[in-house]
C-alpha cells in the first residue's frame, strides 16, 4: 500500500527545512566523513596495538565493505519498518560502534567495530535523502537537496583533514570519540525534525538481500585487491567472478520476485538511469584522481598528511558553497546544464592539474584548478539528487538512493583501484623522483573519464517543468 500523500505534505509543511536537513544530513555527514577520517591515524593506530600492514588496511576496507554491501537492504528494511525508526536505528549502531572503536585493545577488535560503522553507515546514507524528500514541500525539496548535497561531498572529502586535525590535537581513539556526542545530538534531531514514512507494505526480499549484499561484498573486495595484489592474482579472481555470478543471480531474482529489494523497471526511467551512470563516472574519475593528488603533495612536495588535506582544501570544501546555490536553481533552469557544466569544470580542472603538474610547482598554480574543480563537484551533487528522485514516487525514493548511493561507492572503490593500477603500469612509484610522469598521465586519463562522462548529462531532463513523474509500476515493480 502506497504512502498517505496528503498526509506526507501536511508533515512536511510543519517542518522547518534547516530543522529537516539538519536533522538528515548531520548523520549522513557523519557516516560519510568516516570511510576515510582514519587514514591518518594508520601510522599511529600500528604503532599502538601492534597492527601489520594488512591488518591496517583492513581497518579501512572492513567500513568500505560493509557500508558498500548493506546499503540495499537497508533502504529495503526502512521501507517496510519506517524510514525514521531504521534510520534511528542506522545512527545508534554507528554511535556505539565508534565507542568500541575507540575502545579497542587490538588490531581485530577494532577491525570489527570499523565493520559495524559501517553497518550503521549503510543505514544512514540512503534513507536520509528519501527523509529529507517526504519531510519538506515539493517548493523546497531542491533547496533542501542542495545542502544535503554539499554536506554529502563534504563528509567524503575532508575525512582525511578532520582525522589529522583530531590526530594532531588528541589521540587516535579521539577520531571515533567525537562521533558519540554528535550521535546523540544526531538521534535527538532526528527524533525531532523528521517525520515517520514508509514505502510499500510488501515482504522484504530476504533471499535477494543476501544475493545483493554478497554479490557487491565480493565487487568491492576485489576490487580493493586487485589494486592491492594485481588484478591476475587468484584471490581478485575469484572474488570477481563469484561477484559477477552473485550479481546475475539478484538480479534474476529481481526480475521474477513479486517484492523485489531493486526493482529493475526503475532502470526504464531514463533520468534515474543516466543519474547512476554520472554519479558512478564521477565517483570512478574524481575520487581516484584526489587520492594520487593528495599522494603528490606528500611525497613530492614534502607535505605532511594534514598539510596536503589543508591543500586540497580549496577543492574539497567548494562544494560546500556551489552545492546548495545550484539545488536553489535547479528547479527553474532544469538539471542538465548543472550537471553538464559540472562534469566539464571537473574535466577542465583535472587537465589543467596534468599539464601543469611538475615535481617543483609551485602551490599557488594548483589553487585555481582546485577551486574550478571543486565548483564542479558542487554542480552536480544536488542536480543528481534531483534528477534521480525527481520522476519517481516518493514510495521509491528509499530504494533509488539505495541502488545510487551503491554504485557511487563501488565508483569510489574502482576509481582508486584501476587509476593506482595505471599509475604502477606506466612506470610510477611511490619516490619523489617516480611519482610525477605516471601521475600527470592517470591525471589526464580521469579529465578524460569526466569529459565523457558530461555527454551523459544529455540524458537528463532540460527543465524540471517538462519532467513528468513516472508510472507508479515503474519505481515499484520489476
Amino acid at each position: 500500500m502506497a504512502l498517505d500523500q496528503g498526509s506526507s505534505s501536511t508533515r512536511a509543511a510543519q517542518r522547518p527545512v534547516w530543522a529537516v536537513v539538519a536533522a538528515a544530513s548531520l548523520p549522513m555527514f557523519m557516516a560519510t566523513l568516516d570511510n576515510l577520517v582514519v587514514t591518518n591515524a594508520l601510522p599511529t593506530i600500528r604503532a599502538t596495538l601492534g597492527a601489520s600492514v594488512d591488518e591496517l588496511q583492513w581497518v579501512v576496507n572492513a567500513y568500505t565493505l560493509a557500508f558498500a554491501s548493506g546499503i540495499l537492504l537497508a533502504a529495503g528494511i526502512g521501507d517496510r519498518i519506517g524510514r525514521r525508526s531504521v534510520f534511528l536505528g542506522g545512527i545508534a549502531l554507528f554511535t556505539v560502534a565508534s565507542a568500541l572503536a575507540a575502545l579497542s585493545t587490538d588490531p581485530g577488535q577494532l577491525i570489527a567495530a570499523r565493520a559495524v560503522q559501517g553497518i550503521g553507515g549503510a543505514v544512514v546514507v540512503p534513507l536520509s535523502l528519501a527523509l529529507i524528500t517526504g519531510s519538506v514541500t515539493a517548493q523546497r525539496r531542491a533547496l533542501a537537496i542542495g545542502i544535503w548535497g554539499g554536506i554529502s561531498g563534504l563528509g567524503v572529502a575532508v575525512g582525511p583533514l578532520v582525522g589529522g586535525l583530531v590526530l594532531g590535537s588528541w589521540s587516535w581513539e579521539a577520531i571515533f570519540w567525537i562521533n558519540v556526542p554528535v550521535g546523540v545530538v544526531a538521534v535527538v534531531l532526528a527524533r525531532l525534525g523528521l517525520p515517520e514514512s514508509r514505502g510499500l507494505s510488501e515482504p522484504l526480499d530476504v533471499l535477494g538481500a543476501v544475493l545483493g549484499g554478497a554479490g557487491v561484498f565480493a565487487l568491492v573486495y576485489g576490487i580493493i585487491r586487485g589494486g592491492a595484489v594485481g588484478w591476475g592474482a587468484a584471490e581478485t579472481v575469484v572474488s570477481l567472478v563469484a561477484a559477477a555470478v552473485l550479481i546475475a543471480l539478484f538480479l534474476l531474482r529481481q526480475r521474477t520476485t513479486a517484492a523485489p529489494l531493486l526493482p529493475l523497471g526503475m532502470f526504464a526511467n531514463r533520468p534515474f538511469t543516466a543519474s547512476n551512470v554520472l554519479g558512478f563516472g564521477m565517483s570512478f574519475g574524481t575520487f581516484g584522481a584526489i587520492f594520487l593528488l593528495i599522494q603528490f603533495l606528500q611525497l613530492v612536495q614534502g607535505d605532511t598528511a594534514l598539510e596536503a588535506a589543508w591543500k586540497t582544501a580549496p577543492w574539497t570544501l567548494a562544494p560546500m558553497v556551489v552545492a546548495p546555490v545550484a539545488g536553489l536553481f535547479v528547479s527553474r533552469i532544469g538539471a542538465r546544464p548543472f550537471i553538464a557544466a559540472g562534469l566539464v569544470l571537473q574535466a577542465i580542472g583535472l587537465g589543467w592539474i596534468a599539464l601543469e603538474m611538475t615535481r617543483a610547482i609551485e602551490y599557488a598554480a594548483l589553487v585555481p584548478p582546485f577551486v574550478l574543480a571543486g565548483a564542479g563537484m558542487g554542480l552536480v551533487f544536488a542536480p543528481l539528487s534531483t534528477a534521480l528522485l525527481a520522476t519517481l514516487p516518493e514510495a521509491g525514493h528509499a530504494k533509488a538512493s539505495g541502488a545510487n548511493a551503491t554504485i557511487r561507492e563501488v565508483g569510489v572503490a574502482l576509481g582508486i583501484a584501476v587509476f593506482t593500477t595505471l599509475f604502477t603500469s606506466w612506470g610510477g612509484n611511490l619516490t619523489p623522483t617516480g611519482f610525477v610522469d605516471a601521475a600527470r598521465s592517470v591525471v589526464g586519463v580521469a579529465a578524460g573519464i569526466l569529459a565523457v562522462t558530461a555527454i551523459g548529462a544529455v540524458a537528463v531532463p532540460g527543465a524540471a517543468g517538462k519532467v513528468r513523474p513516472a508510472p507508479r509500476e515503474v519505481a515499484v515493480a520489476g
